[in-house]
């Protein structure tokens, strides 16, 4: 189904889940290249800017949270521009839906709002909104972040190692989503992508802002895990070796304990085994080398 509102000089048509007839449209109504229908019917591609003559056509991609708001997931907004249309296509990200759904309730008021006669404005506000969300997202991953970080002490080992895996595989996933597109969002501000008002380079300058900031705070989370997970891990490997060092000192202590019991059980004649004291004495040696072992181990301060 495809969804139209008429702005004075062009229009804006959103189509989600495109059919063949919807595609067909497009192919018949417009001078698309084939190859970005093709691109349209596929679900997964990487992001680019096609530049033509008369239109631009965009792949981008921006994160959302799964049903379970745990993991993110890629979401790929396609968008046709030209001067006198907007044409938003395929399984878009919601904010573009529902940004589709506004304009269409409050339509008085957003033609309004727009300040150029052509679809760059429009174009405009699409990414704002895709930027402003996606910083919101990001706030988000910065929060879990936080978290792991005044619970590195306190919680359980099973606890941090999730977190930490799950906070580390979103921010994976936003760093090599967004860094193949920062060149992309650059053309906007050298001029490589002209766009059809006279008026836009400041507000191609703001994407390249909120972008520029999206990738900064991402970096900025992926060393800060990388610096937890470090640090967890050095946390967990002294834990180990201390719990190592305490069972080599116990070892060490009844280890003499050990040969001198095992010696006694045999059944043969050994010094003392006739005396009736014998039993003492034994036990008795093994309290003096027990605390001569634990008087030597406090002055290494080994314990």
């Amino acid at each position: 189904m495809i969804e139209n509102l008429q702005f004075g000089n062009f229009v804006w048509r959103h189509i989600v889940n495109p059919t063949d007839e919807n595609l067909e449209y497009l192919i018949n109504n417009y001078n698309f290249h084939p190859l970005d229908i093709e691109d349209c019917r596929s679900k997964v591609q990487r992001p680019k800017i096609d530049i033509y003559d008369d239109y631009y056509f965009l792949i981008l991609h921006f994160p959302s949270f799964d049903n379970l708001n745990r993991f993110l997931t890629t979401k790929e907004v396609k968008i046709f521009w030209g001067k006198d249309f907007i044409i938003t296509i395929g399984n878009s990200h919601w904010v573009v839906k529902k940004y589709f759904e506004n304009i269409k309730t409050n339509f008085d008021n957003f033609k309004e709002d727009l300040k150029s006669d052509t679809s760059d404005a429009l174009l405009y506000k699409i990414l704002e909104r895709l930027m402003k969300e996606t910083i919101l997202l990001l706030d988000n991953v910065g929060n879990e972040v936080e978290k792991i970080n005044l619970d590195l002490f306190n919680r359980k080992p099973e606890t941090i190692i999730g977190k930490i895996s799950v906070t580390r595989k979103n921010i994976i996933l936003l760093d090599t989503m967004f860094k193949p597109q920062l060149r992309l969002f650059h053309k906007f501000e050298s001029g490589e992508i002209k766009g059809y008002a006279e008026d836009m380079e400041e507000y191609w300058g703001n994407i390249l802002d909120y972008y520029q900031k999206m990738w900064d705070m991402t970096e900025d989370y992926k060393e800060l895990i990388e610096g937890l997970s470090k640090t967890y891990d050095s946390l967990q490997a002294n834990r180990s070796n201390e719990i190592i060092r305490v069972l080599t000192l116990i070892s060490t202590i009844l280890l003499p304990m050990t040969f001198i019991a095992s010696l006694y059980g045999m059944n043969v004649g050994l010094p003392l085994s006739g005396h009736p004291a014998a039993f003492w004495m034994v036990v008795g040696t093994m309290l003096l080398v027990s605390f001569g072992f634990l008087f030597y181990f406090r002055r290494k301060n080994w314990m």
